[in-house]
């Protein structure tokens, strides 16, 4: 049987987006010991604007179908 996927929203409060994408990346990286957290797809949106996300993590694909695991908006280029 086919495991299904499900979106957890949980809802914090920041001060700014900044803000809230540095504690989204705090949060998803004390639960990389959980296998089934894809915390690549991490995304963060203003309570008011559910439907406009901003991605927490780079959206590259690495060649082994892995996400790269720096932030969005990283400076250089994905390796």
């Amino acid at each position: 049987m086919e495991r299904e996927r499900f979106v957890v929203h949980l809802p914090v409060v920041a001060t700014d987006l900044p803000g809230a994408l540095r504690f989204a990346r705090a949060i998803t990286r004390s639960l990389r010991y959980l296998a089934d957290v894809d915390r690549a797809e991490t995304t963060v949106s203003e309570e008011e604007a559910q439907c406009v996300r901003h991605r927490v993590f780079c959206d590259t694909l690495l060649d082994d179908r892995r996400r790269y695991s720096r932030a969005a908006a990283h400076d250089g280029p994905c390796r």
